[in-house]
């Protein structure tokens, strides 16, 4: 956007309290939401005062030494001290080292936020610039309803089934453990489509998945691949799944299915001890669940591993995303064995997909989701939504392929 500033700007940033900010969205600009929210709470920002791009396999590690000069240079005046006031940057990055896509750190000119019965508004300006130019934004009604049909894209259903199948062979050959792999939705947003509408859709759908938006790039994702805050930094993992039940006792036979189930419970502990391998080196104390929860979700159940530890290093949540991805849950085990088969079988460019998405604050706090549940909508229209599933040794191909249709469901049906 035009009023971006140069990446050598300084900023002045100023968070004020408020006595109230009655709902977040209807605040957003219709096709730029700038959004991370969970129950209600969050953060959302109108305008970009600055925007850094990165790319490449040290696009994280570029950004954290970005992201440290932006802080060096600026004023901020943040008397609330709480997690997302002052000085904020949303983040998005590509999965890929090799990814076309670009990864972003977005300084909103304006944020708002709500956490725990606080409210406050960040103004920020670039250089000189008079503070009385950054303007309050009023709430808009959503635009008008639109009905999209997301349809097969490079990968073909029966293509993916293929792809499982030549996966499941070659861990079967001893060459990996486990592989993620993705398919495609693609579709195209009507002239003048408002994404505050999908973004409204996701939020009231699923309130405990943290529901983001960040340079076209929206979703829903019940994957926190690590929050900081204070010293403490958390990670919640998921890995196997299964669908709801169509009443009650079928759900709790579901839960009890997945719980208990040994292909499943494999595959959540490759990704538990991918999680736990890359944040040892930055805690000293790192403790995670003895055995896996099921966490419900509105259309499935997946197991979950929290895990929880002190940072021993000073590490920022940018350096610790940097270290964390791509986890066992959206690439495989070992990783470089996964990425290689991935690059081989998948016919697209994940994009952002599966990628980091969040937030950082100038202290290097911050909170990131594994961009799960995802669409990218370019400037042009054009969306793109990606579902991925863990292929372990004895991974059946049409069930995998009904995986990836349950967790199409929240986009999919968010646009559609």
């Amino acid at each position: 956007m035009s009023d971006t500033a140069h990446p050598g700007a300084r900023l002045r940033v100023e968070t004020t309290k408020v006595d109230d900010l009655k709902l977040l969205l209807p605040l957003l600009d219709p096709r730029h939401p700038l959004v991370w929210m969970r129950k209600g709470q969050g953060i959302a920002g109108v305008g970009e005062a600055l925007r850094l791009e990165f790319s490449g396999p040290d696009r994280m590690v570029d950004a954290c030494g970005a992201w440290r000069e932006v802080v060096q240079q600026a004023t901020v005046i943040d008397p609330l001290q709480l997690p997302g006031t002052g000085l904020v940057a949303f983040g998005s990055f590509a999965f890929a080292d090799r990814s076309a896509a670009t990864s972003v750190l977005i300084v909103p000119r304006l944020l708002l936020g709500k956490r725990d019965g606080n409210y406050w508004v960040t103004k920020v300006t670039v250089d000189d610039e008079p503070a009385g130019d950054v303007a309050m934004p009023v709430a808009r009604p959503l635009g008008q309803e639109y009905r999209i049909s997301l349809l097969p894209g490079a990968m073909t259903p029966e293509a993916f089934r293929e792809a499982v199948d030549a996966a499941v062979a070659r861990i079967a050959d001893h060459q990996l453990s486990k592989v993620v792999l993705a398919r495609d939705l693609t579709g195209h947003l009507p002239a003048g489509g408002d994404l505050r509408r999908p973004l409204t859709d996701l939020a009231l759908g699923y309130p405990d998945c943290w529901t983001y938006a960040v340079d076209g790039f929206v979703g829903s994702s019940p994957e926190t691949l690590v929050s900081v805050s204070h010293g403490t930094v958390k990670a919640r993992v998921l890995a196997g799944t299964t669908s709801r039940g169509a009443d009650a006792e079928a759900d709790h036979d579901r839960a009890v299915a997945l719980a208990t189930s040994a292909k499943d419970l494999d595959e959540h502990g490759f990704a538990v001890t991918s999680v736990v391998a890359a944040l040892a080196p930055h805690s000293r104390n790192l403790v995670t669940s003895e055995l896996p929860f099921t966490l419900k979700l509105p259309n499935l159940w997946h197991l979950a591993s929290d895990v929880v530890g002190t940072l021993s290093d000073g590490s920022t949540s940018l350096d610790l995303i940097a270290a964390l991805h791509p986890t066992a849950a959206v690439a495989g085990t070992p990783t470089p064995d996964a990425l290689a088969l991935i690059d081989e079988l998948e016919p697209f460019d994940r994009g952002r997909y599966a990628g980091p998405v969040g937030w950082v604050g100038a202290d290097g706090d911050g909170e990131w989701a594994v961009a799960l549940r995802s669409a990218q909508v370019d400037e042009n229209g054009d969306i793109t939504a990606y579902a991925g599933c863990g292929i372990v040794a004895d991974s059946v191909a049409e069930r995998e392929y009904l995986e990836t249709k349950m967790k199409f469901r929240p986009i999919v049906e968010a646009f559609g």
